[in-house]
């Protein structure tokens, strides 16, 4: 089932590791096709290095398996979660990024002082309260701080992003962890100043509207 969705939750899923967002087998992508409403995940506990795209999970909106022999991801009820709530997200990266994660176990937020963190998300990067993993907890947590941003900072925990897409969801995923890489460096030399408001907003609409390609390549 799903085979194109199957690839792309597999690539993105891939991707995971070699950027450096995860660990062992920590951390999951997944997807949601518009047209049937499924969606496509990992496999809880495999390991990335290993997964292949006939190992993902095929789960519909409340939980139930449609396709796959493995257990699903242990985030799937987050997931599924976020899908219900927001129509408008069809992507979802989880990761336990390092540098991400240090502030979200300090419960901060990032200071938007970086050009390229203001032109991907245009808002500060929300903190959540602590959630349990394995229920909908997180999930909730999520759709109520997350806003109009794409990524948010899970207390004690790690990073979760969104997106129209899993491959927009992803990148969203590299984009902040290296943002939170740069800040930290800044903040053991000094301190960061956010910038401007009207910078802020000029550099999210420019990104967005003149960045990359018309016909999305």
């Amino acid at each position: 089932m799903l085979e194109n969705l199957r690839q792309s939750v597999w690539e993105a899923n891939i991707e995971l590791p070699k950027n450096r967002l995860v660990t062992a087998t920590s951390g999951n992508a997944s997807a949601r096709d518009k047209d049937s409403g499924l969606v496509v995940i990992k496999p809880s506990g495999y390991a990335f290095d290993k997964l292949n795209p006939e190992h993902l999970i095929v789960v519909d909106l409340k939980g139930e398996v449609i396709e796959g022999d493995l257990s699903p991801s242990v985030d799937t009820a987050t997931h599924l979660y976020v899908y219900r709530h927001r129509p408008d997200v069809n992507g979802i990266i989880h990761t336990h990024s390092p540098y991400a994660t240090s502030f979200a176990v300090l419960g901060k937020t990032l200071p938007l002082c970086l050009t390229t963190l203001a032109c991907e998300f245009g808002t500060h990067i929300p903190v959540s309260a602590f959630a349990e993993i394995g229920e909908e907890e997180i999930g909730k947590e999520i759709v109520d701080k997350i806003g109009t941003c794409t990524a948010i900072l899970m207390r004690n925990h790690g990073v979760f992003t969104i997106g129209a897409s899993v491959q927009s969801a992803l990148k969203a995923a590299i984009m902040l962890e290296d943002a939170s890489q740069t800040i930290h460096y800044a903040m053991l030399r000094g301190t960061v100043e956010e910038l401007p408001d009207d910078v802020i907003e000029d550099a999210f609409r420019f990104y967005h509207e003149k960045y990359g390609q018309s016909d999305g390549i």
